[in-house]
C-alpha cells in the first residue's frame, strides 16, 4: 500500500533579516579569501522565505480567482495549505487532518478551482458535508471566492455553485441541473443520495470529490452507508481526485488503511497531519465548576451574569431514549424556558438543535450572523464547522461524550480574524464527571481551572 503520512508542526514566520547595511568590497582575483571577506563584512541572517498563497497557486489556479482571493484578504498560507496544496495540485488524493480554523476549506476550494473548467456545462466538483448548517457556510465561502473580482472587465466565465442540502426543494434543484448544470455542488449526503437514486443526477463528470468533516459522517449511523455508496458505487476513486478533511480523525492510521482497502481513495493517498503544539487555539481559557444536577440551571445563569460575554453558546447533550420514554422535557427546552424567564441581560436567546425543522434552524443561524449579542442554546449540530467569529464564551451545560466532541465545541470560539482576545470554555459538571474531564485534558493537552462557587 503506497500511502504517505506527512506530519508537521506549525512553522514560525520566516524571512530575511539584516541588522546593518552590507559593506561592498572590490573584487580581487588574486585574493583567495575574497568571498570570506565579503561574507564577514555583512551581518545577514538568511532564513528561507515563505511563499505567499498566490505564489503557491499561480501556476494552477485561474488569475481571476487569485485576484479575488487577495481581495478577500488571503495572502499568506496556513500550515495545512503550505503542506497540502503541492500534493493536491499534483493530483494526489489527500486526507487533510488539521485543527479547526486552520484553513482546510480554502485549501480544497483552491484545488477545485485548479481542476474545473467553468466553460463546461457539467458538474465537475462535489463537496459533501454532514449538516445543512455547514453546507450553507461552505456554499457562502465558495461563492465569495468564485465571485468576479473588482475591476475585471469582459465576459469572464465564472464557476457556479449549487447548494443541495437537506430541507431544500429537490424539484428546483432538478430543474437547475437539467437547464444549466452548476460547476460545483455542495451537498448533504441524504439529499445527494435521493437525487442519485432517482437518476436525476449523476457523478460521471465529477473530477474532484471532497468530504468535509469526514469522521462525523462515518460516525453517523444515518449517513455512513450512503457515503460508502457515493464513494464506491455511484463513482470510482480511479476517475476522480478525493479529499477527506477534518480536525479530528480518530485512529487515523486505520482510517488511512481503510481508505485504500475500501477503495475510497487511490493507493498513493497522502495523509497531511498538521499537528499543532496544542490541539486547540492557545487563546482559549478552560475552566470547570462542580455542582449538583439540580443547581445546573442557576449555575449557568450566574456564570453568564458574571462573565458578561459578547456572545456565547451553551452546549446541551441530546436527550437519551430513557429520558424520552419517561416523558421528561429535553434539556434544551428546560434551559430555553429558564433563561427567557430568569436572564435579565441584553443578549438574545436563540435555539439550534437537530429536531428543529430546517427553516427554524436557518432562521436561528441568520439571527446569529446578523451580529449583535446572543446566547445560542445548541446541541452538537453547532459544533461542526460552523463559523461564528463573534463567539467569546462556550458553556458545556452537559459534558461532551468524547474528547473529540470537546475539541469541536471549543473550536467554535477564537475564530475572529486578527483578534488577540482570549476566549473561555466552561464545563458545568457533577462530581462524578471530574475524571472524564481530566481524561479530556490529558488527550487534548490543556489545563482546566476549577471555579469555586
Amino acid at each position: 500500500m503506497n500511502t504517505k503520512t506527512l506530519s508537521v508542526s506549525p512553522l514560525p514566520t520566516l524571512g530575511i533579516h539584516s541588522s546593518e547595511k552590507p559593506t561592498l568590497t572590490r573584487y580581487n582575483p588574486r585574493s583567495r579569501n575574497h568571498s570570506l571577506k565579503l561574507l564577514s563584512s555583512t551581518n545577514l541572517n538568511f532564513t528561507p522565505i515563505t511563499p505567499t498563497l498566490r505564489e503557491i497557486c499561480q501556476d494552477h489556479v485561474p488569475h481571476h480567482v487569485l485576484q479575488r482571493m487577495q481581495e478577500i484578504g488571503y495572502v499568506m498560507p496556513t500550515d495545512v495549505q503550505k503542506q497540502a496544496l503541492p500534493y493536491l495540485f499534483s493530483g494526489r488524493d489527500c486526507i487533510l487532518h488539521a485543527q479547526t480554523g486552520s484553513g482546510k476549506t480554502l485549501t480544497y476550494l483552491l484545488l477545485i478551482h485548479s481542476i474545473v473548467n467553468a466553460g463546461k456545462s457539467s458538474v465537475q466538483a462535489l463537496v459533501l458535508v454532514p449538516t445543512r448548517e455547514l453546507g450553507m457556510q461552505v456554499t457562502k465561502v465558495a461563492r465569495t471566492l468564485a465571485a468576479k473580482p473588482d475591476g475585471v472587465d469582459g465576459e469572464q466565465k465564472l464557476c457556479t455553485i449549487m447548494a443541495l442540502l437537506d430541507g431544500g426543494t429537490l424539484r428546483r434543484h432538478k430543474s437547475w441541473l437539467k437547464a444549466e448544470p452548476p460547476t460545483v455542488v455542495v451537498a448533504t449526503v441524504g439529499s445527494l443520495c435521493q437525487m442519485l437514486e432517482r437518476h436525476t443526477f449523476s457523478l460521471e463528470t465529477v473530477r474532484v470529490l471532497i468530504v468535509d468533516e469526514v469522521d462525523c459522517i462515518f460516525n453517523s449511523s444515518k449517513q455512513v452507508s450512503s457515503l460508502r455508496k457515493i464513494l464506491t458505487t455511484y463513482s470510482s476513486c480511479s476517475n476522480r481526485q478525493t479529499v477527506f478533511a477534518s480536525a479530528s480523525i480518530p485512529q487515523h492510521k486505520r482510517f488511512l488503511h481503510d481508505s485504500v482497502q475500501q477503495k475510497w481513495t487511490k493507493r498513493d493517498v497522502v495523509h497531511i497531519h498538521v499537528s499543532a503544539v496544542e490541539p486547540m487555539p492557545c487563546r482559549l481559557y478552560h475552566r470547570f465548576i462542580m455542582c449538583d444536577t439540580k443547581r445546573k440551571l442557576q449555575t449557568v445563569l450566574s456564570l453568564i451574569q458574571s462573565d458578561a460575554p459578547e456572545s456565547g453558546i451553551i452546549f446541551v447533550g441530546e436527550q437519551s431514549e430513557k429520558s424520552k420514554k419517561a416523558g421528561n422535557a429535553p434539556s434544551t427546552s428546560l434551559l430555553i424556558d429558564f433563561l427567557k424567564t430568569s436572564y435579565q441581560g441584553s443578549l438574545d436567546i436563540l435555539l439550534l438543535e437537530d429536531k428543529m425543522n430546517f427553516n427554524s434552524r436557518a432562521a436561528s443561524l441568520l439571527e446569529v450572523r446578523k451580529g449583535g449579542g446572543y446566547l445560542l442554546v445548541a446541541t452538537d449540530i453547532a459544533a461542526r464547522g460552523v463559523d461564528l467569529p463573534e463567539m467569546s464564551h462556550i458553556y458545556n451545560f452537559d459534558l461532551p461524550r468524547t474528547s473529540i466532541d470537546y475539541l469541536h465545541r471549543a473550536g467554535r470560539t477564537c475564530r475572529k480574524p486578527f483578534s488577540d482576545n482570549n476566549c473561555t470554555v466552561t464545563s458545568i459538571i457533577v462530581p462524578d464527571e471530574r475524571f472524564v474531564l481530566q481524561r479530556y485534558e490529558n488527550e487534548l493537552m490543556f489545563n482546566c481551572e476549577e471555579l469555586i462557587p
